[in-house]
């Protein structure tokens, strides 16, 4: 069984695909969550190639019961939780005469109504962990259009932008106990998300998930006496 557990949400895929190999590489045991099952799968295979521990959790983060479902899998195989990675998310842009009622729920739901779920549910595993050794981790993605809110992607601006706040919130509420908590605010990063922008942005321009990872790899070298809160990823010459 491994020292350490992480469970990672959004994980089949991009940013959080790429969080979870530098988890696993960094000796977690990992739970990986996200909606379409045979996605899932495929990226479950990838990192047991690389000989990590991977329990796995078809799940949709706009159900409550789905989000308890995750959480007591990985308690379940795990016993423990050091990291937790809120990284689902979905976007939909649409002038506001335009949008869709659905579509922003969706939005509210996924990109900031599971992550309060997330930390309800995880509590006691976390603050355990933080006990133990006063760096237990949430990494909430964020984005940088929760730092400057942009036209058509309204909705999504405002639920990362929220994301922010209940980041800062979490570290006020449980910093004592040695529970962490950050936003990463990123830019337009090389994911299936940035696909509708790739005309204006190239591929080969944007963030790369890896850079992403990284991050996180030096967030979990920190002591328990730093913690960084937010970090913002931009493009050279990009600007919130």
């Amino acid at each position: 069984m491994p020292e350490r557990a992480a469970l990672v949400t959004g994980a089949s895929s991009g940013i959080g695909l790429a969080i979870a190999d530098v988890l696993g590489a960094e000796g977690h045991g990992l739970t990986l969550a996200a909606r379409r099952p045979e996605k899932l799968a495929a990226a479950v295979e990838e990192l047991r190639g690389k000989g990590y521990e991977v329990e796995e959790v078809a799940a949709n983060l706009t159900s409550e019961e789905d989000v308890q479902r995750v959480v007591a899998a990985h308690r379940e195989r795990f016993g423990r939780l050091d990291v937790l990675v809120n990284s689902a998310g979905v976007g939909f842009g649409a002038p506001v005469a335009d949008i869709q009622t659905k579509r922003a729920d969706m939005q509210l739901d996924v990109n900031l109504r599971a992550i309060i779920l997330f930390y309800r549910e995880c509590g006691d595993l976390l603050r355990a962990a933080g006990a133990e050794h006063r760096n237990a981790l949430v990494v909430n993605l964020s984005s940088i259009s929760g730092k400057s809110g942009q036209p058509w992607l309204s909705v999504y601006s405002a639920t990362k932008a929220a994301v922010i706040g209940w980041t800062q919130a979490m570290n006020k509420e449980l910093g004592g106990e040695g529970v962490k908590s950050v936003a990463l605010c990123p830019g337009f990063v090389d994911t299936p998300m940035t696909e509708f922008i790739r005309e204006q942005v190239k591929q080969e321009d944007m963030i790369q998930p890896s850079d992403i990872g990284e991050a996180v790899r030096y967030l979990l070298k920190l002591s328990p006496s730093c913690r960084v809160p937010e970090i913002v990823f931009e493009r050279p010459g990009e600007s919130i």
